[in-house]
């Protein structure tokens, strides 16, 4: 099967591994965030760990991500597999390609409180790291105003719900509204959230909740994986590897 940089970039692009202000340099990889104003939407729930499947909708374009998320106090790990991603405008065998070259299990990370995000490919022993925007930063979201208004009562997914209206103001002022269901058997815990930023619609439905402190280490890559400081220094080498291994038969 033939992989190229190109297949590779135009994927990553697809599934909005990359942010918009890197992609010329492939400087600074971003996962998804759970940190800022959508961390003040789990309440009092400041430690879990849970399935969750992530639905974007971008006009006509429509992505599924489903993972497992732990959080703790604003740090975040969610872990996904790209062969299991659904929908997108993702060139054929793309997905196929991502797994032979042991991209397909990523593990993204935010650490607010060190201003830094991480990026783990497992199959490559392998992360990047990048700087995360002052205001993901843990000191930011403390100044930021949370409204709630009930809109109503429902039963999702088996669990009664009181669904809210929450605004969060952050500390420039931006304000950003979300209806959420919050479980009254689960804690208030918010097991689905819909929320729309920058035109895009977004929503997080949450199963198998567990409302226990996640292990501190899983917050960090594994040390003896390798650094590398951009996307598009780990492709090369992983492209040159195979390209001598394949010369080399």
């Amino acid at each position: 099967m033939k992989i190229t940089l190109r297949t590779l970039l135009v994927t990553l692009l697809g599934f909005g591994f990359l942010s918009a202000h890197a992609q010329p340099g492939l400087g600074a990889p971003k996962g998804p965030q759970f940190s800022g104003s959508l961390a003040k939407l789990f309440g009092d729930n400041t430690a879990f760990s849970a399935a969750l499947e992530m639905q974007t909708q971008d006009g006509s374009t429509e992505i599924a991500v489903p993972g497992k998320l732990s959080f703790d106090q604003g740090k975040s790990r969610f872990e996904m597999d790209i062969t299991q991603i659904k929908g997108g405008k993702i060139p054929a065998g793309a997905a196929e390609q991502m797994k032979a070259m042991g991209m397909d299990t990523l593990v993204a990370i935010s650490r607010p409180d060190k201003k830094v995000n991480y990026l783990v490919y497992s199959g490559l022993s392998a992360y990047i790291e990048s700087e995360s925007k002052d205001t993901e930063s843990t000191d930011a979201a403390g100044k930021y105003k949370v409204e709630t208004t009930e809109v109503g009562k429902e039963t999702f997914d088996g669990h009664p719900c009181v669904k809210n209206k929450i605004i969060v103001t952050d500390d420039k002022g931006k304000t950003h509204e979300s209806l959420v269901w919050n479980a009254t058997d689960l804690k208030q815990f918010p097991i689905k959230i819909e929320t729309t930023e920058d035109g895009t619609q977004i929503t997080m439905l949450f199963k198998d909740i567990k409302l226990a402190k996640p292990d501190d280490a899983i917050f960090a890559p594994p040390t003896a994986f390798k650094k590398y400081d951009n996307m598009m220094a780990l492709m090369q080498e992983e492209i040159m590897k195979r390209a001598g291994g394949a010369l080399g038969r």
